[in-house]
């Protein structure tokens, strides 16, 4: 059976494809230069299955997209309090840029404008380190989140000093209220390396996982942070990840959330998924356009926003057992708890992993007390599908937890209330 999200994923790329609005950044002339028809979408899971369609093995720099990930490492590396003395968590509402500190303190509002970014930076790493070494523990934290060495590019670093007047600015702001304790040009050198640091949608993708995956990488097993940071940086990335449209897009879209100006785009939703988006045209506030489209529909058909979406259970897929043999055998996927997206995902991982044998197929949702309307979308297009290889799918739905089911065109499913009404016609003479 083909896989179903990826044709999902292609569906809605095709969708925002033709959106040509934006420009890519300007302000820099390596990211002026990047192809702007470049576009990605993927999707990483919790257990370290990655799906994803367009360009999401294609190289740019994190930019922006660095600065929840160089957060988690200042707050693991120095602790809570160090960090809060030197940079707040309040939504600013300003464009990245923005010269933005607290009156009288010089604090920056938050870690996720350039001012706050500027001022974690320095707070990577232990505070004996110097500008090179910081600058490579910074690199292998990035890495960790990945799962994989990352590299820097040379050229678009070069690149961003060479126009890095407003960053020094606000660095000298800050040395001058004792924020910034090292030599400011020092400091936005080795910010600037790390915004220079080349990923995938890919890495994109695993990186917000591992956030997702309350710190711990899906693909290494390794805790790159403790949990507690990752419930910090979540929550900042949630009301000021995305500047002066945070707002919008804590109401409309609902997913802790970090933009950068190459054109990536990440989300990572507690518990369930890590999101990666890669289109090199900007909006008004240095988001991708078609980025921001693509997160809008995802929340949106997958239920996604945070305030939406309950937990998943601890293993949707109880069971799979075969009752009865030879050609009346029947495979019985016994499913439970309450199912939404990253529930049904494992349902269908486990039949497009191991497609069933047998001819007869049974979704056992006996103990399954609840399931959303992405889920049972997606579980009615298993049924399609199995139907379309020649399978007879049975629902065992003795609650109705799913009513009226309609597999759609060429599938078919009959409705039984316990398993046994499943095996009965199968072994009928």
């Amino acid at each position: 059976m083909r896989p179903i999200i990826p044709d999902y994923l292609a569906e809605v790329l095709g969708d925002v494809e033709s959106d040509t609005s934006g420009e890519p950044a300007g302000y820099i002339p390596e990211l002026a230069a990047a192809d702007p028809e470049r576009l990605g979408v993927a999707l990483a899971m919790t257990d370290g299955e990655v799906y994803g369609v367009g360009d999401i093995d294609v190289e740019f720099t994190i930019q922006s997209v660095s600065k929840p990930f160089a957060y988690a490492l200042a707050l693991a590396d120095r602790g809570f309090d160090p960090v809060l003395a030197k940079v707040g968590v309040e939504p600013s509402g300003e464009a990245f840029n923005e010269i933005s500190l607290e009156s009288g303190t010089g604090r920056p509002l938050n870690p996720m404008i350039n001012a706050g970014a500027i001022t974690v930076h320095s707070l990577a790493g232990a505070k004996d380190l110097d500008p090179a070494e910081r600058v490579e523990h910074v690199l292998q934290g990035l890495s960790a989140f990945a799962g994989r060495r990352l590299r820097t590019d040379e050229a678009v670093c070069a690149s961003e000093m060479e126009h890095a007047h407003r960053n020094l600015a606000i660095a000298h702001m800050l040395r001058s209220h004792d924020v910034l304790t090292e030599d400011a040009g020092a400091v936005v050198e080795g910010y600037t390396r790390q915004c220079a640091v080349l990923v995938t949608t890919r890495d994109l993708a695993m990186m917000a996982a591992t956030l997702a995956n309350r710190g711990r990488n899906p693909l290494t097993g390794e805790q790159v942070v403790p949990e507690p940071v990752v419930r910090q940086v979540l929550s900042v990335m949630f009301s000021c990840g995305m500047y002066d449209a945070a707002g919008d897009w804590a109401t409309q879209v609902g997913i802790p959330a970090k933009s950068g100006v190459a054109g990536g785009l990440i989300g990572a939703l507690p518990g369930q998924i890590g999101i990666a988006t890669f289109s090199p045209r900007l909006d008004a506030h240095g988001n991708s356009v078609r980025g921001v489209s693509l997160f809008e529909r995802l929340s949106s058909d997958m239920g996604l926003h945070v305030m939406e979406v309950p937990a998943t259970s601890r293993s949707v897929v109880r069971s799979s057992h075969v009752l009865g043999s030879g050609p009346q055998a029947l495979r019985v996927l016994e499913l439970q708890g309450g199912i939404g997206f990253a529930g049904a995902e494992r349902v269908v991982k486990e039949v497009v992993d191991a497609p069933p044998a047998e001819t007869g197929v049974a979704l056992d949702l006996t103990r399954v007390h609840s399931i959303d309307d992405v889920a049972r979308r997606m579980l009615l297009e298993v049924v399609r599908r199995l139907t379309l290889t020649g399978h007879e799918v049975y629902l065992v739905d003795p609650e109705s937890v799913v009513p009226d089911p309609d597999p759609g065109d060429g599938g078919r499913v009959v409705v039984v209330d316990q398993v046994d009404r499943a095996v009965a016609p199968r072994t009928a003479p």
